[in-house]
């Protein structure tokens, strides 16, 4: 037999590497051979499927369940490498199937009950030879008895022919392996020696039984195997004697048959009169029928029409109901009292009306019913009392509010008197407003166009009471003050004259603000927050959160009066929505129940002003830190209020420091202003003392302040300086100089004044450079002169030509340093007393000469690098000389 590819182990190695690449784990090749070619699906679609290789694998299992045995199929990809193309699980092959019409009898079909679609091909395969489809069936049916024990149906190949091939060719199935030395070993494959003798077993067992099944049929008619053209024969005999018995007994029946026949037309003639009687009955049993369907219609009509009458007796009993006003509600709604006891029952007699009103209205009635003659009068009677109650509840709701404030300011006690100040307490005026709250939600929800005037009269009425509790507030606020009576004058231009401002201690002012705006701040936030609530205004809380409430500490166990805990007539809890349209018409009412107050505030401010005007700059901090807690929307005019304070406040210290600069500008007329100028040193105290008022508030409104005064001071320093140039630089030094010492410290604190410092500080550098360079030049001219003639030259010519220019040679250098070397000490000492003289600062002395002798020596290392660089050989006195003269002084 021809060797085939079954043996090839090289392929089974490529099936086993194809297979572990794909992922499956566990799983060993048993068998693999190459097929000739395959159709499928790729024959319906006119083309031919390329050569493949079908691999058995076994899956062994580690957990004690059956091995699972695949028929995998795999293709050559484009680098000729085996790649899986499609699996099959043997547990589902249940037919395998020869194909009749390849007279090779190499093409079989395999039928797998998985394939559920009609459309797609069982697969069908061609191989090489007979012994290749022999070797590959053999496998399959082993591994089906073996591992899943049972066998598939196998078709178009004879089973005993099958089971002597593989008897005869057991003993050849073997693979060759070639070792390292070249030689070729015989191996016998176990599992292809199983798959053999299993199947060879089967088959010969089956073979077997079909003959022992022909041998007991024949020996029913004492013949042989063998004699089979007897046995035919025999059989077509037997079969022509049964065909003439049964004609013969169908002869020897037809007396009976007759008989039979009679029978049968008198049962027909039964049958008909039965019939006849039949469709009399149906006759009569359909008339029947119509009378019983008549009873029934008309018995079905009585009783809808019963059940209608029943729910429509039903239906006008509740509209009657609905249309019924009882008396005890009619009354209180048209002439009933509304003191306090009697609320209660004015509050149901509300909450009946309204409900009673939307029974009326769809969707709550049918609309069938609001057409009705009795509905619309119904509807014309409840908006009659609703008219009727509403005026006459809004009547009473304006003159409680203004008889109830009337009361509170004609009793002086509720007010500050002298050396009293009296913090106002508004809680009994929210206990006796709240009886009525819900009597306010009622007529809203009844007729909300009542609330305008009702609103109005109670920011009126309120608007009173609160302008006087201010007024007598801010009046004795400021009497019982003690406040130094002399106003402050910080920055006067002549140093004897006016009040430095820094001994009288003003805290007392800034705490009389404070304390007005403790009192009243939360007391008007709170009078906003109860307004808008009083008057079912649908806006989000007005307290914010975190902010100064000094009332309610003050009011105690009455925090409860500022939460009205207000609802819906249904009794539900009202949610405002932030975004409501009614927020500008609240503050619009909140601008009329406060306006007018704000004019004592701003009295305050002014008295404040006029005893310390440094004291804005803590009023500003207050107002400041109470704004900032001001953040919801609906306190609208609250924080307007402290937006004015805090522009007012603005504008009263822009106005102190626009006056601090007219008295620096002052300085500016005076004639030969010397030393120190008097604003430099008070501008010192004056800005320690903004800076202890500042309080780590914003630092905007002192920046600003610093940044106007401090260049209104160095413009107003530079024109004095230059009234007069001879002591220009002196003024400048002296002054510039005060203004780093006075203002070191703060400096170091403040980045405003350390950027003016800085400007200080580079000015006077500039003074000092030139004051002390015209003190050099006026003792030392000569000498100077001469260098800077040289050194102008020596961009024009050669070096060794300047001693050969006219007024530039050895002679005259000579002239000139004897004019100005001879007698050093005392032109050295001429300068030192020119320049103790010019100074009044004592303080500044020492340094600016250390910067003068610094400034000299340079200058003269300059020149005797010249001289020795143009005149070589020219005696001079040496650098080291000069500076042990200047170290004398």
């Amino acid at each position: 037999m021809a060797k085939s590819s079954a043996d090839d182990a090289e392929l089974r190695r490529a099936c086993a590497s194809a297979v572990a690449a794909s992922g499956a784990r566990g799983e060993e090749v048993a068998f693999s051979i190459r097929v000739a070619k395959g159709r499928g699906i790729f024959e319906k679609l006119g083309r031919l499927a390329k050569p493949r290789v079908l691999a058995l694998t076994v899956k062994q299992s580690s957990r004690g369940e059956a091995n699972k045995a695949f028929l995998r199929v795999l293709k050559y990809s484009s680098g000729a490498v085996l790649e899986p193309a499609k699996l099959y699980k043997l547990k589902h092959l249940t037919k395998v199937e020869v194909i009749s019409n390849d007279p090779s009898g190499c093409t079989f079909v395999l039928g797998f009950d998985n394939l559920r679609s009609q459309s797609v091909a069982p697969p069908q395969w061609t191989m090489r030879n007979i012994d290749d489809r022999n070797r590959l069936l053999f496998c399959i049916l082993n591994m089906c008895k073996e591992i899943l024990s049972y066998l598939p149906k196998v078709v178009g190949i004879d089973i005993v022919e099958l089971a002597l091939w593989a008897k005869e060719n057991t003993s050849t199935i073997d693979n060759q392996v070639n070792t390292q030395d070249g030689q070729e070993t015989t191996v016998v494959t176990q599992t292809e020696r199983k798959v053999t003798v299993t199947v060879e077993n089967d088959l010969v067992s089956q073979a077997k039984e079909e003959e022992e099944d022909m041998e007991a049929l024949l020996d029913t008619y004492v013949m042989g195997i063998g004699e089979a053209d007897a046995f035919s024969e025999r059989l077509k005999q037997e079969l022509v004697a049964l065909e003439a018995a049964n004609v013969y007994q169908l002869l020897e029946s037809e007396p009976i048959i007759e008989e039979v026949l009679q029978g049968l037309d008198s049962a027909s003639a039964v049958v008909d009169d039965m019939d006849e009687w039949l469709r009399i009955f149906n006759l009569k049993l359909r008339h029947m029928r119509e009378d019983i369907a008549s009873i029934e219609s008309r018995n079905n009509g009585l009783e809808m029409q019963s059940v209608n009458n029943k729910a429509l007796m039903d239906e006008l009993d509740k509209l009657i109901e609905r249309l019924r006003i009882p008396q005890e509600f009619a009354a209180s709604l048209t002439g009933g009292s509304f003191e306090e006891s009697r609320m209660l029952k004015n509050v149901e007699a509300c909450e009946w009306l309204t409900g009673a009103i939307r029974s009326l209205e769809v969707p709550n009635l049918d609309p069938c019913y609001v057409n009705m003659r009795a509905v619309r009068e119904k509807k014309a009677e409840l908006e009659k009392l609703k008219t009727t109650f509403v005026r006459r509840a809004s009547e009473f709701l304006r003159n409680y509010f203004s008889s109830l404030v009337d009361f509170m300011i004609s009793d002086k006690s509720y007010f500050s008197q002298r050396g009293q100040l009296k913090r106002p307490d508004h809680a009994d005026l929210r206990y006796k407003c709240r009886t009525y709250a819900r009597l306010l939600q009622h007529l809203k929800s009844l007729d909300k166009s009542c609330l305008g005037p009702l609103r109005k009269a109670y920011c009126h009425s309120l608007n009173l009471l609160l302008r006087r509790e201010a007024r007598e507030f801010a009046n004795e606020l400021r009497a019982s003050t003690k406040a130094p009576k002399n106003p402050a004058v910080w920055l006067e231009g002549s140093n004897g004259s006016g009040h430095n401002g820094s001994s009288a201690d003003t805290s007392t002012v800034s705490d009389a603000y404070s304390k007005m705006l403790t009192i009243f701040i939360p007391l008007l936030v709170d009078e906003s927050s109860f307004f808008a609530h009083f008057m079912c205004f649908e806006v989000p809380a007005l307290v914010p959160a975190g902010s100064p409430n000094v009332n309610k500490s003050k009011s105690g166990g009455n925090d409860a009066d500022d939460d009205l805990g207000l609802m819906d007539p249904d009794g539900n809890d009202l949610k405002p929505d932030s975004t409501s349209a009614e927020l500008g018409t609240l503050n619009e009412a909140l601008q009329e129940l406060l306006d007018g107050i704000q004019e004592d505030f701003y009295a305050v401010v002014d008295w404040a002003y006029k005893i310390d005007p440094l004291r804005c700059i803590s009023m500003h901090g207050i107002t400041e830190r109470y704004l900032s807690g001001q953040k919801a929307d609906a306190a609208g005019f609250v924080r307007k209020l402290l937006d004015d304070l805090e522009s007012r406040i603005s504008a009263q210290f822009s106005r102190f420091i626009d006056e601090a600069c007219h008295q620096i500008e002052r300085n500016e007329r005076n004639v030969r202003q010397t030393g120190i100028l008097a604003y430099i040193p008070r501008f010192a105290v004056l800005a320690s003392r903004m800076e202890q008022y500042i309080q780590g508030q914003s630092r905007d409104l002192i920046d600003k302040a610093y940044t106007k005064l401090v260049s209104t001071m160095f413009a107003t320093l530079e024109k004095i300086a230059q009234s007069d140039p001879k002591t220009a630089d002196i003024v400048l030094i002296e002054n510039y100089a005060a203004f780093q010492n006075s203002l070191y410290d703060l400096a170091n604190v403040v980045p405003t004044l350390a950027k003016f410092y800085h400007q200080a500080s580079e000015s006077y550098e500039l003074a000092c450079t030139r004051h002390i360079s015209s003190l050099i030049y006026l003792q030392f001219e000569r000498l100077f002169q001469f260098n800077r003639k040289v050194e102008e030259l020596t961009y024009t010519i050669a070096s060794e030509e300047i001693p050969f220019q006219l007024g530039l040679s050895k002679t005259d250098l000579r002239r000139v340093l004897k004019s100005s070397l001879s007698g050093i000490d005392k032109s050295i000492g001429a300068m030192y007393r020119r320049l103790q003289k010019t100074l009044t600062s004592d303080e500044l002395f020492p340094s600016l000469w250390d910067k003068c002798k610094k400034e000299f020596l340079d200058k003269y290392e300059s020149f005797v690098q010249m001289v020795t660089r143009i005149y070589a050989n020219e005696p001079i006195m040496s650098v080291a000389e000069m500076k042990d003269i200047l170290a004398t002084f």
